[in-house]
Formats: C-alpha cells, structure tokens, sequence
C-alpha cells in the first residue's frame, strides 16, 4: 500500500500517522520553523524504514556542517538503501537518496544536479524543490538557485499549498542575481499566501540592504514581527539583519545591543549562528566601536570546531572569531585544515583550494597587520568568493576587510577600485562606501600636493 503526500506524489509509505507526521516535517521545513526535527522524530519512530523521510534527515545532518552529524548521514543512508531493497522506493524518493549518497562522497554539487533532475519529473513537489535550494545556497550558486526555481515555476499556482514558499525562494534566487525589483514583489507576494515564510520575508530585507535602503529595511522588519518568531536558528539571523540596518544608519549602539538581546541571545555553537555574530562583530569594529570582551565567547566555540571542516563559509567564520579572540593554537589547527583539504577532491577541496585557503591567510594577515599582504591574498580569491556560500550580504564582510586592508596598506586607489566594483554588484551607495570613498579622495589629495613640485621647497631633493 502507498499513501500520498499533500503535493499528491505518492510515498513508500502505509502508516497514515506516519503521513501526517512527514507532511507536517515538509511544512515545518519550509518555513524555518523549529518543529522540523520534532515532527521528522515522529515519522521515523512510527516508520523507521521510511526511506525518503531517512535520506531527508541525512540531508539535513549535511546542511549542518558539523563533523559529528556525518555518521548520522551515514546511518540514514544505510537504513534508506536497506529499506529500498526490501521494497522498490518511487523515482523521485531514490532519487533524495541517491543526492545523500552523493554528498556523502563529497559532491554536493551532484545532490543538487540529481535532485534537480527529479524535481523536472515532479515539478510540484515542493521539498526537493526547497532541498535544491538550500544546497546551491550552501555552494554559492545563485544562478543555479534561479533556474531550479524557474524551470517548474509554471507548475504552482495560488492553490498549490506550498507557493508561497516557492515565491519566497524565488525571490531570493532573483535578489542574489542582481533583480531587485523583481526580488521584492515576489517576496512581498509570497507572504501573502505564507505568513510564516521567514525566507522571503528576510529575502526582502536583502533588497533594501542590497539597493541602500536600510531605513524601509528596518521598518520592513519592524513591521513583521511574527514573521520569523516561529523560526529555528533562522530566526537569529533575521534579527542580524535588523542589526545590520541600523549599522547602515550609523546607529552602532542599537546594533550592538541586537547583538545581546537577540543576535547571540543563545550562545549555540551552530555554524550559522556564529557568523551571524562574528561578521557583525568585525562590522561594528571596522566602525570604531569597542566591542569589548564579546570575542571571548564566539573564539570558544569555534576553537571546539576548528577541525570540523565540513564547509569553508563556516571554517572563515570560524577563523574570524578565532583570530579576533586570540586563540593562536585554535587558528593554527584551523588553516592546517584548509591546507589539507586544499589538496583533496571533492567540492570542499576544490573550493577550499580556490578560494578558502586564500582567503584565510589573507585574514590571518590581516589581524597581524601585514596589509599589504592581506589586501593581495584577499583580492587573489576575491572573484571566487562566492563559491563559499551564502549569500552577497554574508560574504560581504570579507569584502569590507578588503577594503580596509587596502586603505591600511596605504593603497587608496585599490579600495576605491574595490568600492566602486562593490557598489555595481549591490546596486547602490551604502553609508560604508559614502564613508570610505570619501577616504580614498582625503588621501589621494593628499598624495597629489606631496607629489606637487610647485609645493616642494627650493633646493629640497
């Protein structure tokens, strides 16, 4: 007997409970919320061997980048195949398992390429198509984002139950390909039919960071409360870009307080919690503001996780508060592992290679005030950058150090070159950039009257 899901597909699966869990687990998953695992512990304990509801969870461990959820993934995988050669899975379930098995053999390039296949054949199924986004999302690749979302487009409309959460992701995809406008009328319309997407609501918040409108950013927010209040971990990171609009404002100590009350209001170990906080840190410190001893905390914990090496967006995280919080054995044990992982194979390796070990001995530069040095090893992977993952904002923290490291290094028409090339990609002048072309003019007056000849002293050589 086969069941179907709430997308009409049918499912391995003949316990109704079990249904109703799983349905409740894709739900869940789409928008953020923190119910996710509970409702996927339900499934599995009513149907251990639901192999679709296992190769997820599998799935899952791998978005979580942490070395002790890899034997879990293993473990699903196993049960997923074991099932399967008990009882024949449906095209589209093989297909999420063999995207586990993929990943787990380091290309998480080909799970998104196969789970792209599959969603082709089941268009409306709306947890591969959320599946292939968080994976091109985790591998920078927004132009693959888009054209996943794109190609089945046409298959949803205003009754599918899950479109909602399709235009939100839409939305997304068409913000990190520069389409703006475009980006925030399918966010705003997403919400619409799904109130609880976090997603696009904070794929909005991108268009007013990216288009320098913070003030519209921050009441678009504001104003929205309950958008993300049923989030997991997600939910930190809609608030750091609360923060992030009030930083553009110039208002550091309502950033800094987010920081406190929300930002870091739970002092978990999660990848993407702690680059929520370590690139607001270094954003706040590239302003001025004394920060204090809140380094401490985030250098702890990433000191625990330095040798994960499961994700280069989460390892250049890790090294920030590391190197930030003084943890000198911890950011030694750190770039030793991207120096490894730079010679394998696999998108890790590659990407690491390309541009994580750069990138993290140009930060390492960077702290010791070696600017120069920091400003040619950042710019070397600078063009690369996006491979890490994450998105333009997130990224953009590297590219502020950049910059910095170029004015430091006295290399004013670098930074405004950097700046300039910054301000094409987002689509707008920031209150950072305002700041900091007007530094590049300072010094390069200043470099014109010391070059002056008329200016120099006669007899002077």
């Amino acid at each position: 007997m086969r069941l179907s899901d709430q997308f009409g597909y049918d499912l391995t699966l003949a316990d109704k409970d079990a249904l109703a869990a799983w349905n409740a687990t894709v739900r869940a998953f789409l928008a953020h919320g923190k119910t996710t695992p509970e409702h996927l512990e339900t499934c599995l304990r009513l149907a251990p061997d639901f192999a679709l509801a296992q190769a997820a969870r599998g799935l899952f461990c791998q978005l979580l980048a942490r070395r002790e959820l890899v034997p879990g993934a293993r473990e699903a995988l196993a049960i997923a195949r074991n099932s399967a050669a008990h009882t024949p899975l449906t095209e589209r379930e093989t297909a999420v398992v063999d995207a586990l098995d993929a990943w787990l053999k380091g290309y998480p390039s080909r799970s998104a390429d196969i789970l792209d296949a599959a969603l082709v054949k089941a268009p409306e199924d709306a947890l591969i198509m959320k599946l292939v986004h968080a994976i091109r999302f985790v591998l920078g690749d927004a132009a693959g984002m888009r054209q996943s979302i794109e190609r089945i487009r046409s298959a949803y409309d205003e009754a599918h139950p899950a479109y909602g959460y399709l235009l939100g992701c839409h939305a997304f995809s068409l913000e990190e390909t520069g389409e703006y406008r475009k980006a925030e009328a399918s966010g705003r319309k997403g919400l619409e039919f799904a109130r609880d997407d976090a997603w696009g609501l904070h794929a909005v918040a991108h268009v007013h960071d990216m288009t320098g409108r913070s003030e519209e950013g921050a009441g678009w927010l504001e104003a929205h409360p309950d958008g993300w209040a049923h989030c997991n971990n997600f939910g930190y990171h809609v608030w750091w870009h609360l923060a992030l609009m009030y930083l553009d404002q110039g208002d550091t100590d309502r950033a800094l307080a987010l920081y406190d009350s929300d930002v870091r209001k739970d002092k978990t170990d999660d990848f993407r919690d702690i680059s929520n906080g370590a690139s607001l840190l270094v954003r706040l410190e590239l302003e001025g503001v004394d920060i204090g001893a809140r380094w401490d905390e985030l250098a702890q914990l990433s000191d625990k996780r330095a040798e994960d090496g499961c994700n280069v967006f989460a390892d250049l995280h890790y090294l920030l508060a590391l190197l930030n919080g003084g943890r000198r054995m911890g950011t030694e044990r750190l770039l030793t592992g991207l120096k490894e992982r730079a010679k394998g194979e696999g998108d890790i390796g590659r990407i690491t290679a390309e541009t994580g070990l750069p990138t993290g001995l140009g930060l390492e530069q960077y702290q010791k005030g070696n600017y120069a040095s920091a400003f040619s090893l950042l710019t070397s992977a600078r063009d690369n950058l996006y491979m890490i993952g994450g998105s333009h904002a997130q990224r953009d923290v590297f590219e502020r150090i950049t910059i910095d490291a170029a004015l430091k290094a006295g290399f004013s028409v670098e930074a405004e070159n950097l700046l300039n090339s910054r301000t094409r990609r987002r689509g707008a002048l920031d209150r950072f950039a305002e700041q900091r072309l007007a530094v590049c003019d300072r010094m390069q007056r200043a470099q014109s009257v010391m070059e002056d000849e008329k200016l120099r002293a006669a007899g002077s050589v």
